[in-house]
Parts: structure tokens; sequence; C-alpha cells
């Protein structure tokens, strides 16, 4: 007997996508700092759930940082968030900070852990 396939499923789906573009922001943040010290700007990626955005947001270490100390936060574009996933907890001119509820908590916090 064969066994179908495990999908998982849109919650997981799209906290899985936001983890990965989180990694990516936190290899992109130790370079800066590694070449142009704490206080340096950096552009980081959109940690939205959407596969196909690639807009940028412009922070500092410092509030990169801040933003990550939970690993439930994610930093998005203005108008980004899913209501359906998260709940927005700031915002500034240039990006919302954005906290997953349920399964997509649970599954970046599993992601952030490694």
């Amino acid at each position: 007997m064969c066994e179908a396939p495990i999908v998982p499923g849109r919650e997981e789906r799209l906290a899985t996508n936001e983890a990965y573009f989180r990694e990516i922001n936190r290899r992109v943040e130790e370079r800066v700092k590694d070449i142009a010290g704490d206080a340096a700007a950096f552009n980081i990626l959109c940690e939205c759930a959407r596969l196909e955005c690639t807009e940028r947001i412009s922070v500092t270490p410092a509030e990169y940082e801040a933003a990550h100390a939970n690993p439930r936060q994610f930093m998005v574009v203005v108008g980004h968030a899913d209501d359906s996933l998260e709940d927005t907890v700031a915002r500034t001119r240039d990006y919302e900070l954005v906290v997953k509820r349920g399964e997509a908590g649970a599954v970046a916090e599993e992601a952030a852990r490694g």
C-alpha cells in the first residue's frame, strides 16, 4: 500500500517561506556588520509570505536584531502583512513588524532554532 505524501498546510507553507527570507537576511546582516560595523544601515528582503516579493527594507543592525529577538516576528513592507496568519505589532514608515500566531508561529519558532 502506497502512502500519500504529506503536504504541508497553508500556514506551515507560508511560515516556511517567511523563515527562508529571514535566514537570507540574517546572513546579509552578518556580512554588513563584519564590513561596515554595527551602525550601518542595510537592505533586507521583505519577509512576507509572497514568494514573488522582491521588495527591500532599509534597517540598521539594531532594528533587525530587536525585531527578531522574538522568533515569531518578521519585518514586512507596509501592506504585506497577512491578517490570517499574523498581527501587526509595530509600524514605521518603511515596514511593519508582524508576529505569527497559531501553527505559523510554531513553524517560525522551530525554523529559528535551526
